[in-house]
């Protein structure tokens, strides 16, 4: 019974709980990001180099190719013919260096946007004196009468 007792303690620590919102959130992010960059960077970059920018077609055939299968990296490892697939590793390098790119930027992005309201707040509080000189002031005043 302790045990389930101490699994629950765990379970519903403010810390467990934010993780979990973290990995959520941070799943929907990544299909947001994978979706920037496949659909919106990937297209430019194709344009502005002149042409469809596909590696996964790169490869080496290392098996025997059974009659009728195309020669494309789909066919082929539907097939389940082995091969070297060294386009789609470019591929997938290139995807992830611009999806850290970009998280990188709106990591950015975030922090500045957090220390322009730290600092917001730094400006709007008043500045606390403390007591003792408060006093000395009243003091001070009451003496110049």
């Amino acid at each position: 019974m302790d045990v389930f007792k101490e699994f629950r303690e765990f379970a519903v620590k403010g810390s467990v709980i934010d993780l979990a919102v973290g990995v959520i959130i941070g799943a929907a992010f990544a299909k947001i990001v994978d979706s920037l960059v496949n659909d919106l960077v990937m297209p430019l970059l194709s344009t502005l180099l002149g042409g469809r920018i596909d590696f996964t077609n790169l490869f080496f055939i290392l098996g025997q190719v059974p009659d009728g299968i195309p020669h494309t990296y789909e066919a082929l490892k539907k097939a389940g013919v082995p091969m070297f697939a060294y386009g789609n590793f470019i591929t997938i390098s290139i995807n992830f260096f611009l999806l850290a790119f970009v998280i990188f930027q709106m990591v950015k992005i975030v922090n500045r946007v957090r220390l322009n309201d730290a600092a917001q707040e730094a400006s709007a509080k008043p500045v606390l004196v403390p007591e003792e000189i408060t006093l000395l002031r009243d003091i001070r005043d009451s003496l110049k009468k």
